[in-house]
Parts: C-alpha cells; structure tokens; sequence
C-alpha cells in the first residue's frame, strides 16, 4: 500500500496514503495535542495543525494532500513559544480542560481569528486577554508566581471533579484518557445499534461500524413537557418551556484498558458543564466494554466516542415547564430523572413538582445546575431587581446578580474564599457565556422516536467568540468556606437574559 512522506516538526516521516491528516497524527505518529473533538465534521477546530505554515482542520484533510510538505503541530512550535502561550493561558484562565486550546494556540500563532474553532469552558474572553499577555501588552503573574495549590482546589470547587492547573494544561497535556492509552491498543467504537467493533486504528473501526458522518437536521426544535398534567393555577405571572441541550463537552468520552486491569478515563479536569462523570451511566458502560473487550483480545484496547455517539448517548439538561406566581410560589412539570425530585424540593418546597415520561435522550441531574436553576430564574423574574442586577443564591449559599445590557454582561459573586481570582474569574465567565447561550440560541431536534438528529457541533447552538458580549466579573472575598460560584452565575445570567428578552415562553428565545 502506498505511503505519503512529510516532513512533521522538523522530522521527515512516512504513513499510509489512507485516511485524513488527523488519522495519521493521532493514530499512527501519537501526537497527542491534535485532538479529535468531532471528526469527520471539520467543525470545532480541535485538530488544527499548520500545513506549510498555514492552519489547517486536520481531520478533513486528506493525508495525501500533506505529501511532501511541512506539517507542524503543538509540540513542533518552538520552546520559547510554546512556553509563552502556556504561561498566557494560565495567567489569565483561559484554558480549564485544555482540549480546544491546542488548535486555538496553533491558529492564534499564526495570526488568524477563531471563527473555526469553538470552546465550551472558558467564554472566549480569557482567550482574547491571553492573546495580550502573548503580545506582551499585558503582564500577569506567571505560574511560578501564583499558588497553584490554591489554584487547583478552586478548580475542583467550580469543576466538581479533580482538575489540573498549569500552563502544560493549554498546551493539550491535561492527560486525556484517549492521549495516554498505550500505543498498541485497539480500538473500539459503536455502531448505531450499540455493537462494538475493534480496528487496529480509529478509522479502522468506524468503517468496520459502519459509521457515518452526523448531520444538521432540518427539524425544527420541540418541547417536550408541557403544563397539561396535574395543572392546578391560573395565576402564573410567567412561564416558561424548555427545550433538548447537548452539554456540548468536547473531549468525546474515552475509555481504555489493559488486559485484566482497571479502566482509565475519561479526563473530568475543567468545564463545570456537566454530563460527563466517572460514575454515569455512560461512563460504567465505556468501562465495562473497555475491560471486557481488553480481556477477550488480550490486548490493550480504547473504546472511543465520536461526536455523533456522544450526541446520541450522553445524559441531557431535563426539559421542563415551569410557571411562577407573584409570591415566587410555582409548579414545574419535568421530564422523570433520577434524583430531579429531591433537588428541587429541597431547593424549592414551595413549588409543586410533576414529573413525566417522555420520549428522549438519558437526562442527569449532574448537568450544570439542573433543575435549581431554573426555578431560581422563575423566582427572579417576580422579584424586585437589585442595583446589581437579578439575584440568585445557590442550594450551596454562593450568591449572585447578573446584568444583562447592550454593554455586555455584568456580574458579581460572592462564594467564600475566593482561594484563585483567576481561575474562579474564568469558570465565572464561562457559566455566563453558557447561561447567555442556553437562554438565546442552544437546543438539539429530536425526531418523534425521541433520538437527537442535530448531529453536528455547529448545531447545538453554542455562541461563538465573535458573537460573545464582554463579561464583567466582580469577585467578593469573604471569610466563609469556598463553595461553588459559577453556577450561582449561570442561574443568574440565565434570569438576566430572560429579563433582557421580556421574558418569552420559551428558551432558547433567538435561535
């Protein structure tokens, strides 16, 4: 079979003629900062690389297209650059799980915009300040001069899960479960139906899958619950339906072990947006299946999500329908999830809760303030409107007051010791860049068998950077235990958007 040569950070090297730029670096070269976020789509950015000095979406460049030229990745940039853009994304928090910043580094080194890459932690503003620290137009504490410690526990704090911190973290090196596997692991991937196959390689097994690539459908978004059950008062002054939305993590879940051994993965570090846990229902499947097929070829094998499977099988956001009355009393009606009762009860004894079957995707309650946060945003919009904005206080007692305005988005939290004003400014931004999201654009059409069709990243709706609005942060320092703040800022970010809109019926409002 032929092979095409290249030259790959200063090093002449020789692969199959098949298959895209991605395959070869990722499953036979093992460089492990160009991620695969959503290939064969092309649309997140994950895996861009220069070819010749340009950037390039690896994942749908053909390798053949590379004969004979020069392809450069993370690690081929120089020391000094390398280190630089490191130190600026740690300085100003803008890298938290560190998947997506790699192909941003690699396409900001080469003085293009981001309008090719998205990023679901950090709210872009980060992104753009670390890109003055890189110019020099800004100086921040570098990592050596910060607390990491610190650093690492309010990450874990807002992250809900062990985190990483440090300027090896943007550079793609957080440690994800699919980029430390050993190099003679097999790899499994779904078909459609749920069956596993094994390839020696990513691309070997999809095709043995039968797997193709995801769509945008041309559905248009539906709201699954509704107020026709156990209704009980006219009297609501506003209400609200929400709709289907993909957490939208884009480290596709991974999973890999050695024969007779433990699983490894995947990575929880960064985010805050839930869905993806060591303990889902998705995560004990991924690491079954990872031991078992391990165990049966007596091989190492990584079981691999593509984006598609993710879509189709990690947990999402409950729909709801939710009406308020002027006493901040309610009733909310929502799709039957496991723990869903408990939470809002416990957050909301005065609401009167109905939980319904529907037909749809898995829904956790381990999503980013699920369920609390939007009875807090009903209760908002009938409260009278502080000097700061809409208040929120979270079932942990972080509080919050959010602003949303032709200026941008102003916040400001209180949430005990702040422990690192930069990383828990970053998660901050991020939850209102989601929460912005969430109100005005996100949703995924599922078809009347209840499965996801909105395939593609591009269609979750996420706002991209040049669409995202400057988001203020005023942190307030107190003596009480650290407790998580981002998403006390995401509920009220959610009401202040909601406010801003006039409060229709239905999220998201500006799709």
């Amino acid at each position: 079979m032929a092979n095409v040569s290249f030259v790959l950070n200063g090093t002449e090297v020789s692969v199959d003629a098949q298959g895209t730029l991605l395959t070869a670096l990722r499953d036979h070269l093992r460089i492990p900062s160009v991620k695969d976020g959503c290939a064969p789509q092309g649309q997140c950015g994950c895996c861009t690389v220069w070819v010749d000095g340009e950037p390039r979406v690896s994942c749908v460049t053909p390798v053949q297209r590379v004969d004979g030229r020069v392809v450069t990745t993370v690690e081929g940039l120089d020391v000094d650059v390398r280190q630089a853009w490191g130190e600026a994304m740690c300085a100003t928090g803008g890298s938290q799980c560190g998947f997506c910043t790699p192909g941003i580094i690699m396409r900001l080194e080469a003085g293009k915009d981001l309008l090719a890459h998205m990023c679901r932690c950090t709210g872009w503003q980060t992104i753009h300040e670390a890109v003055r620290v890189r110019r020099g137009e800004v100086v921040l504490p570098t990592s050596l001069e910060r607390d990491l410690n610190s650093a690492r526990g309010r990450a874990e704090i807002e992250g809900r899960a062990p985190q990483v911190v440090g300027p090896l973290v943007a550079l793609g090196a957080g440690g994800f479960a699919d980029d430390i596997a050993p190099h003679d692991a097999l790899v499994g991937v779904p078909s459609t139906s749920g069956e596993w196959f094994i390839g020696e390689t990513t691309a070997d097994a999809r095709r043995a899958a039968g797997t193709v690539q995801g769509r945008k459908s041309s559905l248009g978004l539906s709201y699954p619950v509704d107020f026709s059950v156990g209704f009980s008062s006219p009297s609501f002054v506003h209400t609200l339906q929400t709709t289907w939305v993909e957490p939208a993590y884009l480290e596709p879940d991974a999973v890999w072990c050695e024969p007779s051994g433990k699983p490894v993965g995947p990575l929880l570090n960064g985010g805050a947006f839930g869905a993806k846990s060591i303990t889902s229902d998705l995560a004990l499947e991924l690491q079954e299946v990872a031991q078992r097929l391990a165990n049966e070829h007596q091989r190492p094998v990584r079981v691999v999500l593509s984006r598609e499977d993710v879509v189709r099988r990690s947990p999402k956001r409950p729909p709801m329908a939710l009406g308020v009355r002027s006493d901040g009393s309610g009733e909310v009606w929502v799709a039957r999830t496991s723990g869903i009762a408990h939470l809002i009860s416990s957050y909301a004894p005065d609401w009167t809760l109905h939980e319904v079957d529907v037909d749809g995707p898995a829904t956790a309650v381990e999503v980013r303030a699920a369920g609390w946060a939007e009875i807090a945003v009903m209760k908002s919009s009938v409260s009278a409107v502080t000097k700061w904005g809409d208040y929120v206080v979270s079932p942990e007692g972080a509080q919050a007051w959010a602003r949303v305005d032709k200026d941008g988005i102003q916040v400001r939290v209180q949430c005990g010791r702040v422990l690192d004003e930069t990383v828990l400014r970053s998660y901050c931004i991020g939850a209102a860049h989601m929460a912005l999201g969430w109100v005005r654009s996100e949703g995924i059409a599922v078809n009347e068998n209840g499965e996801p069709v909105d395939l593609t990243i591009r269609s979750f709706g996420v706002i991209r950077a040049v669409d995202t609005p400057a988001i203020e942060i005023e942190l307030v320092e107190s003596d009480d235990r650290a407790v998580n703040g981002s998403d006390a800022v995401f509920a009220a970010v959610a009401a202040a958007t909601w406010r801003a809109a006039g409060f229709p019926a239905q999220w998201p409002c500006q799709r």
